[in-house]
Protein backbone atom coordinates (compact mmCIF):
# COMPACT_ATOMS: atom_id res chain seq x y z
CA UNK A 1 0.00 0.00 0.00
CA UNK A 2 2.55 2.76 1.15
CA UNK A 3 4.55 1.57 -2.24
CA UNK A 4 1.81 2.83 -4.07
CA UNK A 5 1.27 5.93 -1.78
CA UNK A 6 5.24 6.71 -2.56
CA UNK A 7 4.39 6.59 -6.57
CA UNK A 8 1.19 9.17 -6.21
CA UNK A 9 3.39 11.37 -4.26
CA UNK A 10 6.68 11.46 -6.77
CA UNK A 11 4.09 11.36 -9.56
CA UNK A 12 2.35 14.65 -7.62
CA UNK A 13 5.57 16.28 -6.53
CA UNK A 14 7.02 16.20 -10.28
CA UNK A 15 4.05 17.43 -11.66
CA UNK A 16 3.83 20.13 -9.11
CA UNK A 17 7.48 20.99 -9.50
CA UNK A 18 6.69 23.95 -12.55
CA UNK A 19 4.40 25.76 -9.76
CA UNK A 20 7.24 24.79 -6.73
CA UNK A 21 9.31 26.93 -8.95
CA UNK A 22 7.08 29.45 -10.13
CA UNK A 23 5.67 30.49 -6.26
CA UNK A 24 9.83 30.46 -5.67
CA UNK A 25 9.28 27.72 -3.04
CA UNK A 26 12.55 26.08 -3.30
CA UNK A 27 13.93 28.31 -0.45
CA UNK A 28 17.22 27.45 1.32
CA UNK A 29 15.91 25.55 3.66
CA UNK A 30 14.39 23.05 1.07
CA UNK A 31 16.95 20.50 1.25
CA UNK A 32 15.88 19.22 4.69
CA UNK A 33 12.80 18.63 3.26
CA UNK A 34 15.17 16.32 1.47
CA UNK A 35 16.42 14.74 4.35
CA UNK A 36 19.41 16.25 4.24
CA UNK A 37 20.28 17.24 7.91
CA UNK A 38 23.38 19.08 8.62
CA UNK A 39 26.40 15.92 9.66
CA UNK A 40 27.01 16.30 12.90
CA UNK A 41 23.38 16.37 14.26
CA UNK A 42 23.63 15.29 17.96
CA UNK A 43 20.33 15.96 20.01
CA UNK A 44 19.74 13.03 22.56
CA UNK A 45 16.24 11.66 21.72
CA UNK A 46 14.44 15.42 21.74
CA UNK A 47 10.90 16.35 21.49
CA UNK A 48 9.78 17.35 18.10
CA UNK A 49 7.14 19.26 17.41
CA UNK A 50 5.81 20.37 14.11
CA UNK A 51 3.27 22.87 13.07
CA UNK A 52 2.84 23.85 9.56
CA UNK A 53 2.61 27.21 8.95
CA UNK A 54 2.49 30.80 10.52
CA UNK A 55 -0.84 30.31 12.58
CA UNK A 56 0.31 27.26 14.05
CA UNK A 57 3.86 28.33 14.88
CA UNK A 58 2.63 31.30 16.71
CA UNK A 59 -0.52 28.79 18.58
CA UNK A 60 2.54 26.51 20.05
CA UNK A 61 4.46 29.20 22.04
CA UNK A 62 2.79 28.51 25.21
CA UNK A 63 3.08 24.65 24.38
CA UNK A 64 6.39 24.76 24.01
CA UNK A 65 7.02 26.86 26.88
CA UNK A 66 5.51 23.88 28.96
CA UNK A 67 7.44 21.61 27.64
CA UNK A 68 10.48 23.06 28.51
CA UNK A 69 9.25 23.31 32.05
CA UNK A 70 8.31 19.48 32.02
CA UNK A 71 10.73 18.42 30.37
CA UNK A 72 13.82 20.89 31.01
CA UNK A 73 16.97 17.97 30.09
CA UNK A 74 14.85 17.44 26.92
CA UNK A 75 16.26 19.33 23.21
CA UNK A 76 13.17 20.29 21.07
CA UNK A 77 13.19 20.20 17.03
CA UNK A 78 10.63 22.21 15.35
CA UNK A 79 9.61 21.99 12.26
CA UNK A 80 7.32 23.70 9.69
CA UNK A 81 6.35 23.21 5.81
CA UNK A 82 6.46 27.06 4.69
CA UNK A 83 9.04 29.20 4.67
CA UNK A 84 7.07 31.93 6.64
CA UNK A 85 6.51 29.02 9.38
CA UNK A 86 9.62 28.70 10.33
CA UNK A 87 10.79 32.23 10.39
CA UNK A 88 8.25 32.57 13.03
CA UNK A 89 9.71 29.36 14.99
CA UNK A 90 12.83 31.17 15.00
CA UNK A 91 11.57 32.79 17.67
CA UNK A 92 10.81 29.39 20.00
CA UNK A 93 14.58 28.15 19.71
CA UNK A 94 16.87 27.92 22.17
CA UNK A 95 20.71 26.74 21.90
CA UNK A 96 20.87 23.46 21.24
CA UNK A 97 17.65 22.92 19.69
CA UNK A 98 16.79 22.43 15.95
CA UNK A 99 14.68 24.17 13.82
CA UNK A 100 14.09 22.50 10.47
CA UNK A 101 11.46 21.52 8.05
CA UNK A 102 9.15 18.65 8.09
CA UNK A 103 10.52 15.83 5.26
CA UNK A 104 8.85 14.67 1.98
CA UNK A 105 6.18 12.72 2.87
CA UNK A 106 8.28 9.47 1.27
CA UNK A 107 9.18 6.67 3.08
CA UNK A 108 12.98 6.59 1.63
CA UNK A 109 13.17 9.89 3.24
CA UNK A 110 11.20 9.48 6.66
CA UNK A 111 12.60 6.75 7.74
CA UNK A 112 16.45 7.82 7.55
CA UNK A 113 15.53 11.24 8.85
CA UNK A 114 13.81 10.15 11.80
CA UNK A 115 16.73 7.20 12.78
CA UNK A 116 18.84 10.79 12.58
CA UNK A 117 17.02 12.33 14.90
CA UNK A 118 15.88 9.97 16.97
CA UNK A 119 13.12 11.36 19.03
CA UNK A 120 11.30 10.86 21.98
CA UNK A 121 7.42 11.96 20.81
CA UNK A 122 6.60 13.31 17.85
CA UNK A 123 3.97 16.60 18.48
CA UNK A 124 1.35 17.72 15.37
CA UNK A 125 -0.51 21.13 16.34
CA UNK A 126 -3.82 20.78 14.71
CA UNK A 127 -4.34 18.14 12.30
CA UNK A 128 -1.99 16.83 10.04
CA UNK A 129 -1.89 13.03 8.17
CA UNK A 130 1.48 12.38 6.65
CA UNK A 131 1.17 8.17 6.28
CA UNK A 132 4.40 7.48 5.38
CA UNK A 133 5.61 9.46 8.57
CA UNK A 134 3.34 8.27 10.83
CA UNK A 135 3.93 4.78 9.95
CA UNK A 136 7.89 5.16 10.44
CA UNK A 137 7.11 7.01 13.76
CA UNK A 138 5.05 3.94 14.92
CA UNK A 139 7.49 1.19 13.94
CA UNK A 140 10.14 2.74 16.24
CA UNK A 141 7.79 2.86 19.31
CA UNK A 142 7.86 7.04 19.32
CA UNK A 143 4.69 8.19 20.71
CA UNK A 144 2.39 10.56 18.11
CA UNK A 145 0.02 13.05 19.69
CA UNK A 146 -1.88 15.90 18.07
CA UNK A 147 -2.59 19.21 20.21
CA UNK A 148 -5.29 21.77 18.88
CA UNK A 149 -6.64 19.12 16.47
CA UNK A 150 -9.11 19.73 14.75
CA UNK A 151 -11.19 18.24 11.47
CA UNK A 152 -12.75 20.43 8.81
CA UNK A 153 -15.66 20.67 6.98
CA UNK A 154 -13.65 20.03 4.01
CA UNK A 155 -10.92 18.07 5.60
CA UNK A 156 -13.99 15.39 7.13
CA UNK A 157 -15.73 14.86 3.68
CA UNK A 158 -12.09 14.53 2.07
CA UNK A 159 -11.21 11.50 4.76
CA UNK A 160 -14.57 9.56 5.01
CA UNK A 161 -14.25 8.94 1.17
CA UNK A 162 -10.55 7.36 2.38
CA UNK A 163 -11.84 5.62 5.28
CA UNK A 164 -10.73 2.57 4.97
CA UNK A 165 -7.23 3.91 4.03
CA UNK A 166 -7.28 6.34 6.63
CA UNK A 167 -8.32 4.36 9.57
CA UNK A 168 -5.10 2.31 10.40
CA UNK A 169 -3.02 5.67 10.00
CA UNK A 170 -5.19 7.72 12.71
CA UNK A 171 -5.02 4.59 15.06
CA UNK A 172 -1.40 4.73 15.07
CA UNK A 173 -1.82 8.36 17.04
CA UNK A 174 -1.34 7.42 20.73
CA UNK A 175 -3.47 10.65 21.64
CA UNK A 176 -5.58 13.28 20.43
CA UNK A 177 -6.22 16.61 21.78
CA UNK A 178 -8.96 17.98 19.72
CA UNK A 179 -10.23 21.44 20.12
CA UNK A 180 -14.21 20.58 20.43
CA UNK A 181 -16.89 17.75 20.89
CA UNK A 182 -17.22 17.93 16.77
CA UNK A 183 -13.52 17.22 16.55
CA UNK A 184 -13.85 14.59 18.73
CA UNK A 185 -17.22 12.76 17.12
CA UNK A 186 -15.96 13.02 13.62
CA UNK A 187 -12.31 11.31 14.77
CA UNK A 188 -14.54 8.55 16.39
CA UNK A 189 -16.47 8.25 13.38
CA UNK A 190 -13.42 8.20 11.27
CA UNK A 191 -12.57 4.62 13.73
CA UNK A 192 -10.48 6.44 16.35
CA UNK A 193 -10.13 4.44 19.48
CA UNK A 194 -12.48 6.67 21.51
CA UNK A 195 -9.96 6.10 24.51
CA UNK A 196 -7.02 8.02 22.04
CA UNK A 197 -9.65 11.03 22.10
CA UNK A 198 -9.34 13.90 24.27
CA UNK A 199 -11.42 17.01 23.86
CA UNK A 200 -9.18 20.19 25.94
CA UNK A 201 -10.06 22.98 23.52
CA UNK A 202 -7.95 25.82 21.65
CA UNK A 203 -4.61 26.56 22.52
CA UNK A 204 -5.16 29.49 20.74
CA UNK A 205 -7.02 30.91 23.70
CA UNK A 206 -3.70 30.84 25.56
CA UNK A 207 -2.40 33.79 25.15
CA UNK A 208 -0.44 36.01 27.33
CA UNK A 209 -2.42 38.58 28.33
CA UNK A 210 -0.59 40.58 30.32
CA UNK A 211 1.89 40.69 27.65
CA UNK A 212 -1.09 42.30 25.28
CA UNK A 213 -1.92 44.64 27.44
CA UNK A 214 1.56 45.74 27.81
CA UNK A 215 1.15 46.68 23.93
CA UNK A 216 1.99 50.49 24.08
CA UNK A 217 -0.10 51.13 20.62
CA UNK A 218 0.68 55.19 20.88
CA UNK A 219 4.24 54.33 19.39
CA UNK A 220 2.70 52.55 16.33
CA UNK A 221 0.02 55.00 16.13
CA UNK A 222 2.75 57.68 16.03
CA UNK A 223 4.47 55.78 13.03
CA UNK A 224 1.28 56.51 11.46
CA UNK A 225 1.18 60.12 12.35
CA UNK A 226 -2.67 59.87 14.15
CA UNK A 227 -3.75 62.19 16.02
CA UNK A 228 -5.87 62.03 18.75
CA UNK A 229 -9.16 62.13 16.36
CA UNK A 230 -8.34 59.80 14.05
CA UNK A 231 -9.46 56.24 14.63
CA UNK A 232 -7.77 53.56 12.77
CA UNK A 233 -9.53 50.53 10.76
CA UNK A 234 -7.23 47.89 10.99
CA UNK A 235 -8.04 44.86 8.22
CA UNK A 236 -6.03 41.77 9.18
CA UNK A 237 -5.05 38.74 7.18
CA UNK A 238 -6.78 39.75 4.06
CA UNK A 239 -6.25 37.71 0.73
CA UNK A 240 -7.16 38.75 -2.92
CA UNK A 241 -10.25 39.90 -4.10
CA UNK A 242 -11.18 40.65 -0.26
CA UNK A 243 -9.21 44.11 -0.55
CA UNK A 244 -11.15 45.68 -2.91
CA UNK A 245 -14.14 45.13 -1.34
CA UNK A 246 -12.50 46.88 1.81
CA UNK A 247 -11.40 49.61 -0.21
CA UNK A 248 -15.02 50.34 -1.39
CA UNK A 249 -16.07 49.95 1.81
CA UNK A 250 -13.84 52.45 3.30
CA UNK A 251 -14.07 55.04 0.38
CA UNK A 252 -17.86 55.29 1.32
CA UNK A 253 -17.22 55.47 5.34
CA UNK A 254 -14.69 58.34 4.24
CA UNK A 255 -17.34 60.70 3.31
CA UNK A 256 -18.91 60.40 6.81
CA UNK A 257 -15.86 59.98 8.51
CA UNK A 258 -13.24 61.93 7.34
CA UNK A 259 -10.70 61.47 10.00
CA UNK A 260 -10.79 57.46 9.56
CA UNK A 261 -7.85 55.93 8.67
CA UNK A 262 -7.41 52.25 6.88
CA UNK A 263 -4.44 49.43 7.77
CA UNK A 264 -4.49 46.85 5.33
CA UNK A 265 -2.30 43.57 5.91
CA UNK A 266 -2.82 40.96 3.76
CA UNK A 267 -1.94 37.22 4.82
CA UNK A 268 0.98 37.15 2.48
CA UNK A 269 2.89 40.50 2.45
CA UNK A 270 4.41 39.50 -1.07
CA UNK A 271 0.90 41.01 -2.71
CA UNK A 272 1.38 44.58 -1.31
CA UNK A 273 1.79 45.93 -4.65
CA UNK A 274 -1.26 44.35 -6.07
CA UNK A 275 -2.81 45.96 -3.02
CA UNK A 276 -1.51 49.17 -3.61
CA UNK A 277 -2.65 48.60 -7.33
CA UNK A 278 -5.97 48.32 -6.06
CA UNK A 279 -6.20 51.37 -3.64
CA UNK A 280 -4.34 53.40 -6.39
CA UNK A 281 -7.63 52.47 -8.66
CA UNK A 282 -10.09 53.85 -5.89
CA UNK A 283 -7.91 57.15 -5.50
CA UNK A 284 -5.95 56.82 -3.43
CA UNK A 285 -1.74 57.04 -2.41
CA UNK A 286 -1.30 54.10 0.13
CA UNK A 287 1.67 54.22 1.90
CA UNK A 288 3.55 50.70 2.56
CA UNK A 289 4.68 49.91 6.30
CA UNK A 290 8.22 49.26 5.48
CA UNK A 291 9.05 53.13 3.30
CA UNK A 292 7.57 55.15 6.93
CA UNK A 293 10.14 56.92 8.39
CA UNK A 294 10.30 58.90 11.17
CA UNK A 295 10.41 62.13 9.28
CA UNK A 296 6.79 61.52 6.96
CA UNK A 297 5.26 64.29 5.56
CA UNK A 298 3.16 61.71 3.24
CA UNK A 299 1.99 60.08 6.38
CA UNK A 300 0.15 63.24 7.18
CA UNK A 301 -1.93 63.72 4.41
CA UNK A 302 -2.28 59.51 3.89
CA UNK A 303 -5.39 57.38 4.78
CA UNK A 304 -4.60 54.00 3.50
CA UNK A 305 -1.68 52.11 4.56
CA UNK A 306 -0.69 48.99 3.70
CA UNK A 307 1.68 46.42 6.37
CA UNK A 308 3.94 45.11 4.15
CA UNK A 309 6.25 43.32 6.60
CA UNK A 310 6.07 40.57 8.96
CA UNK A 311 5.77 40.53 12.82
CA UNK A 312 3.76 43.84 13.35
CA UNK A 313 0.14 43.30 12.78
CA UNK A 314 -0.50 42.41 16.81
CA UNK A 315 1.31 46.03 17.09
CA UNK A 316 -1.43 47.39 14.42
CA UNK A 317 -4.22 45.36 16.21
CA UNK A 318 -3.24 47.24 19.66
CA UNK A 319 -3.24 50.61 17.83
CA UNK A 320 -6.72 50.17 16.16
CA UNK A 321 -10.19 51.27 17.36
CA UNK A 322 -12.24 48.65 15.04
CA UNK A 323 -10.90 45.48 13.86
CA UNK A 324 -11.70 43.12 10.87
CA UNK A 325 -10.60 39.89 10.26
CA UNK A 326 -9.97 39.09 6.60
CA UNK A 327 -10.34 35.77 4.95
CA UNK A 328 -13.92 35.38 5.64
CA UNK A 329 -14.98 37.67 2.24
CA UNK A 330 -14.02 35.32 0.25
CA UNK A 331 -14.19 31.41 0.60
CA UNK A 332 -11.00 30.89 2.23
CA UNK A 333 -12.57 29.95 5.82
CA UNK A 334 -11.49 32.94 8.36
CA UNK A 335 -8.43 34.10 10.39
CA UNK A 336 -7.62 34.53 14.21
CA UNK A 337 -9.96 36.34 16.07
CA UNK A 338 -9.09 35.41 19.12
CA UNK A 339 -5.67 37.92 19.32
CA UNK A 340 -7.52 41.56 18.67
CA UNK A 341 -10.45 39.83 20.96
CA UNK A 342 -7.30 39.20 24.26
CA UNK A 343 -6.68 43.04 23.52
CA UNK A 344 -10.18 44.01 23.98
CA UNK A 345 -10.94 45.35 19.99
CA UNK A 346 -14.32 44.89 18.36
CA UNK A 347 -14.48 42.63 16.03
CA UNK A 348 -16.08 42.23 12.77
CA UNK A 349 -15.36 39.09 10.38
CA UNK A 350 -17.36 38.11 6.61
CA UNK A 351 -19.87 35.21 6.54
CA UNK A 352 -16.70 32.49 5.49
CA UNK A 353 -15.19 31.73 8.68
CA UNK A 354 -15.74 27.74 8.27
CA UNK A 355 -12.08 26.88 9.70
CA UNK A 356 -12.50 28.68 12.90
CA UNK A 357 -16.53 27.53 12.92
CA UNK A 358 -16.46 26.36 16.80
CA UNK A 359 -14.42 29.76 17.85
CA UNK A 360 -17.18 32.18 15.72
CA UNK A 361 -20.14 30.01 17.35
CA UNK A 362 -18.77 31.01 20.85
CA UNK A 363 -18.19 34.93 19.86
CA UNK A 364 -21.31 35.12 17.81
CA UNK A 365 -23.62 33.35 20.86
CA UNK A 366 -21.69 35.59 23.62
CA UNK A 367 -22.12 38.85 21.32
CA UNK A 368 -18.39 39.18 21.60
CA UNK A 369 -17.85 39.67 17.66
CA UNK A 370 -19.74 40.67 14.46
CA UNK A 371 -20.87 38.50 11.43
CA UNK A 372 -21.56 40.42 8.50
CA UNK A 373 -23.25 38.82 5.22
CA UNK A 374 -21.56 41.10 2.82
CA UNK A 375 -20.34 44.59 2.06
CA UNK A 376 -23.27 46.21 2.81
CA UNK A 377 -23.49 45.14 6.45
CA UNK A 378 -19.88 45.72 6.82
CA UNK A 379 -20.10 49.28 6.24
CA UNK A 380 -23.31 49.71 8.34
CA UNK A 381 -21.37 47.84 10.84
CA UNK A 382 -18.51 49.83 11.24
CA UNK A 383 -20.59 53.17 11.11
CA UNK A 384 -22.44 52.13 14.00
CA UNK A 385 -19.00 51.52 15.65
CA UNK A 386 -17.63 54.45 14.86
CA UNK A 387 -20.88 56.26 16.16
CA UNK A 388 -20.93 54.43 19.20
CA UNK A 389 -17.48 54.49 21.18
CA UNK A 390 -19.72 52.76 23.98
CA UNK A 391 -20.92 49.83 21.91
CA UNK A 392 -17.67 49.05 20.32
CA UNK A 393 -16.20 49.36 23.94
CA UNK A 394 -18.55 46.26 24.96
CA UNK A 395 -17.79 44.39 22.04
CA UNK A 396 -14.35 44.66 22.79
CA UNK A 397 -14.95 43.53 26.35
CA UNK A 398 -17.11 40.69 26.03
CA UNK A 399 -14.38 39.28 23.42
CA UNK A 400 -11.82 39.56 26.42
CA UNK A 401 -13.64 38.07 28.94
CA UNK A 402 -14.79 35.22 26.45
CA UNK A 403 -10.92 34.97 25.93
CA UNK A 404 -10.01 34.55 29.87
CA UNK A 405 -13.00 32.19 30.67
CA UNK A 406 -11.19 29.63 28.08
CA UNK A 407 -8.08 29.42 28.48
CA UNK A 408 -6.46 26.64 29.91
CA UNK A 409 -6.26 23.88 26.97
CA UNK A 410 -1.58 24.07 26.72
CA UNK A 411 -1.76 22.52 30.19
CA UNK A 412 -4.93 20.03 29.97
CA UNK A 413 -2.43 18.77 26.74
CA UNK A 414 0.68 18.88 28.43
CA UNK A 415 -1.09 16.56 31.25
CA UNK A 416 -2.06 13.90 28.87
CA UNK A 417 1.61 13.88 27.48
CA UNK A 418 3.04 13.63 30.80
CA UNK A 419 0.74 10.94 31.34
CA UNK A 420 2.77 9.00 28.21
CA UNK A 421 6.12 6.87 28.66
CA UNK A 422 8.35 8.64 26.78
CA UNK A 423 12.03 6.33 26.11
Amino acid sequence: MFIIYDLIFLIFMLVYLPVYLFRGKFHRGFSRRLGILPPDLNLDRPIWVHAVSVGEAIAIKALVSELRKAYPHKKLVISTVTATGNRVAEGLIKPGDFLTYLPLDLSFITGPVLKRINPCLFIIAETEIWPNLISSLYKQNIPVVTVNGRISDGSYSGYRLIKLFIRPILNKFRRFCVQSATDALRLQELGVDKEKIHTTGNVKFDMDLEVLAGLDPSDYRRKLWLELENKLLVCGSTHAGEEEQLIKVYKELLLSFPKLKLLIAPRHPERSKDIAEVAAKNGFMPLFISSISSACPACVSASVFILDVMGELLHFYASADIVFVGGSLVKTGGHNILEPAGLKKPIIFGPHMFNFRDITEMFLQNKAGIMVADTAQLKVEIRKLLENGLLAKALGERAYELISKNSGATMKNIGIIKGLKLI
